[in-house]
């Protein structure tokens, strides 16, 4: 067709395919396509986890950071990271091909952002609260509280 480049939506909507298949599918070839993260929670944590080289430098961009907290939302975050209001987080996802939700945000906040993400079409949600996050069966789930952590390593440390 005489273009450098397609998106999976693009081409989903050629052959019929669902675009999260076919990223998937792209997936096994390596560092290729786009794949983005989406962080909710513009706290310390959050911040923290926008700042750090360690997605990019595995294949991975954080593309948007969410919060509610007004006094947050606008804020600028890491490299050009600007705060997002949450209101905006099914249309960005969509738009910047989310493949990763990461949830540093208060244990009672997190099942409803999961669900949302979730509703978004999310499949992979890395959780850093407490919260045991109900989702359905095709959306994975990674939960790293940093005190549960920290516990586990004294208990083997004073043991």
């Amino acid at each position: 067709m005489g273009r450098e480049t397609i998106s999976s939506q693009e081409l989903a909507d050629y052959t019929h395919v669902n675009s999260t298949q076919i990223r998937r599918d792209l997936s096994g070839f390596g560092k290729f396509g786009k794949r983005n993260i989406a962080l909710f929670g513009a706290g310390n944590l959050g911040q923290a986890i926008a700042g750090s080289d360690i997605f990019a430098d595995h294949g991975f961009r954080v593309v948007a950071l969410f919060d509610k907290d007004p006094e947050k939302v606008g804020g600028e975050v890491g490299d050009n990271l600007t705060v997002r209001p949450y209101d905006d987080l099914a249309r960005v996802v969509r738009e910047e091909d989310v493949v990763v939700g990461v949830l540093a945000v208060p244990t009672d906040a997190a099942q409803q952002v999961a669900d949302d993400l979730v509703e978004a079409g999310v499949k992979i949600i890395f959780n850093y609260s407490e919260a045991l996050l109900q989702v359905p069966p095709e959306v994975t789930v990674h939960t790293s509280s940093p005190a549960v952590d920290l516990l586990y390593a004294l208990y083997f440390y004073l043991t």
